[in-house]
């Protein structure tokens, strides 16, 4: 019994010794997580901006190619309508590079409509040309 007192006094001093003493570790340890925390908060919250974004343009690119295939409209009217839409929803700057054209790429004619845009990356601020999101519509004939 003697061994197991003098063995557990020796572990203490040597615990003792190494510092062991967590005083005031708990300051330390919250800016620590919080700092965690708040980065993988704003990293989801731009996730879903960025989500947000694309399903905007994405949605925009086919109204704008449905409106371009109708009959009596052109190819130019749906090109402002698309342009209309994300300017409206998220800002002319995401409206800059909007193309129309006829396919025939999927078995029948059908207007193409590419969107080139911004990626956000902080908020609304983000790399130029960076997502390219296209969208097709049958085209419509009076026939």
């Amino acid at each position: 019994m003697a061994t197991v007192r003098a063995l557990t006094a020796r572990v203490r001093a040597v615990v003792d010794d190494t510092g062991a003493d967590e005083t005031g570790s708990s300051p330390v340890e919250f800016v620590l997580v919080g700092a965690m925390l708040t980065v993988l908060t704003l990293a989801v919250v731009q996730f879903g901006l960025a989500v947000y974004v694309r399903n905007v343009v994405h949605d925009a690119a086919v109204d704008g190619a449905y409106h371009a295939a109708l009959a009596d409209t052109s190819l130019a009217d749906g090109e402002e309508r698309t342009r209309s839409i994300v300017s409206r929803t998220i800002g002319e700057q995401y409206a800059t590079d909007i193309a129309a054209r006829t396919s025939g790429a999927l078995g029948h004619e059908t207007v193409e409509m590419r969107v080139v845009t911004t990626l956000p990356l902080a908020g609304l601020l983000g790399m130029p040309r960076a997502w390219e999101v296209t969208a097709h519509a049958p085209i419509e004939s009076f026939d």
